[in-house]
């Protein structure tokens, strides 16, 4: 019976060398989370909100069209005094009896008005359209320059968000492979205590092989539970990726789990240092920045150097009270705006977008010298990984065969308890380390895909 169980094991361990092809389910599972994923939604709202700026941005173009009634009513404050009356009707009584007649008014009342006016409405239509503004052009174009770097930094949140589902999964995955490694050596360790106990009875051996292996059963089991807990939050952590109930249960590419090696192709370092740079949504990113900071200044030149041109006018009914009669006017408006001085704010703004020019051209010269670092580390660390599981790989068959040999030995009573529990261990390790190095393969080459900007 422990024979057949070793047997089990070994063949769940046997190498395979396979492509590295794309999961279908892995893909499956990308392109859910790049439609689900709340980070992401964030972005395509970031993209939504500059879309709307840009629709501000131009309708400053066209024709500002506006209905604004007034209507006011005063209350005390200053007056207005003037005796017209006083001054005028002697005069003009005195006249009508030098003529004989009565032509002149003689009861005019002195003027004794409200500076503010009182029961006065101005109801009117406006509008303006502005001929000329360099800082409505620029603004336009700046606005969509943003907008295409919002597009490009949501690349940029895309191609991180596949790099952690990727790493996620192969992550729950080895956590699953390690859960399995601990059940098959559960029940090569419960066969030995079989073992013990029936040789025990037949006084080949003494009780203590008993205790001493149920020990390790119990150990086992203690390693078992850690390993259960560890998928667990593996899984939690993907679905939350994905942005689904953090239970959820998760799909599982066989072909992953009973591969052993992983084989690719790789191409040399100065094409993927190249094809990087060439890439990468970051730098197309600081591409469009600089291209908006170059129009914000080539904005602040224009609006210090060329005035604002804007036609206009007005159309409805002013007068004291909502009679509408003899109260309509038409006026309208040529406007020309240029600032002559302003203590020197034109020229600092005009500086101040040329530094904000030389600082992204600074950083974009940062970012390409640190993706050529992250390119060069990613390169190395996936040939050390791939080394590293054919190193384990080859530990793992020099350990089954070990194994073979030291349980054939102790079922003839030739080695102690504590070789075979020793050999039991090694396996045990060393099924766990080409788990551990054939995921690392995995994530190490998902981690060269999102360097070079390859899906």
């Amino acid at each position: 019976m422990i024979n057949k169980t070793i047997f089990l094991v070994l063949f769940s361990a046997a190498p395979m060398l396979v492509a590295a092809q794309k999961s279908a389910i892995l893909d499956d599972y990308v392109e859910e989370g790049l439609t689900n994923n709340l980070s992401l939604q964030q972005e395509s709202l970031e993209i939504k909100k500059a879309m709307e700026m840009i629709r501000q941005a131009k309708a400053l173009f066209y024709p500002r069209l506006t209905f604004a009634p007034t209507y006011s009513y005063a209350a005390g404050g200053r007056r207005l005094n003037f005796p017209v009356g006083d001054l005028l009707n002697p005069a003009y009584k005195s006249l009508n009896e030098l003529t004989g007649k009565n032509q002149f008014p003689t009861n005019i009342e002195n003027v004794n008005e409200l500076l503010a006016p009182t029961n006065f409405h101005d109801t009117k239509v406006a509008v303006q359209y502005s001929v000329y503004n360099p800082e409505i052009k620029y603004n336009y174009l700046i606005q969509k320059t943003l907008l295409s770097a919002q597009e490009a930094k949501k690349k940029v949140v895309e191609n991180e968000l596949r790099y952690n589902i990727e790493t996620a999964y192969y992550q729950y995955l080895q956590s699953l492979e390690a859960v399995k490694i601990f059940e098959n050596s559960g029940l090569s360790l419960n066969e030995l205590v079989r073992l013990n106990k029936k040789l025990v009875a037949n006084n080949t051996l003494t009780k203590d092989v008993v205790f001493s292996s149920e020990y390790e059963v119990s150990k086992l089991l203690q390693q078992k539970v850690e390993a259960e807990n560890t998928n667990k939050v593996a899984r939690a952590y993907f679905n939350f990726l994905i942005n689904r109930e953090l239970t959820s249960d998760i799909l599982v590419d066989t072909m992953l789990i009973n591969s052993g090696n992983i084989d690719f192709s790789l191409n040399a370092l100065p094409g993927l240092t190249d094809q990087a740079v060439a890439g990468r949504q970051e730098l197309k990113q600081l591409d469009l920045s600089i291209e908006a900071s170059r129009q914000a200044v080539e904005l602040q030149q224009k609006a210090a150097s060329r005035p604002s041109l804007f036609v206009g006018g007005n159309v409805g009914f002013q007068g004291y009270g909502y009679t509408f009669k003899d109260q309509a006017y038409m006026v309208g408006q040529v406007g020309l705006q240029l600032d002559i001085f302003k203590g020197f704010e034109k020229k600092s703004k005009i500086q101040q977008a040329k530094i904000q020019t030389d600082l992204l051209l600074t950083k974009k010269t940062e970012v390409e010298k640190q993706i050529g670092l992250q390119t060069t580390q990613a390169y190395y660390d996936l040939l050390s990984a791939t080394e590293a599981q054919k190193a384990a790989q080859d530990g793992l068959m020099n350990a089954s065969q070990y194994f073979k040999i030291i349980d054939s030995r102790y079922r003839n009573g030739n080695v102690l308890l504590i070789e075979f529990i020793k050999a039991q261990n090694d396996i045990q390790t060393a099924r766990l380390q080409q788990s551990i190095n054939k995921y690392d393969v995995l994530i190490k080459k998902s981690i060269l895909n999102k360097i070079i900007s390859e899906p």
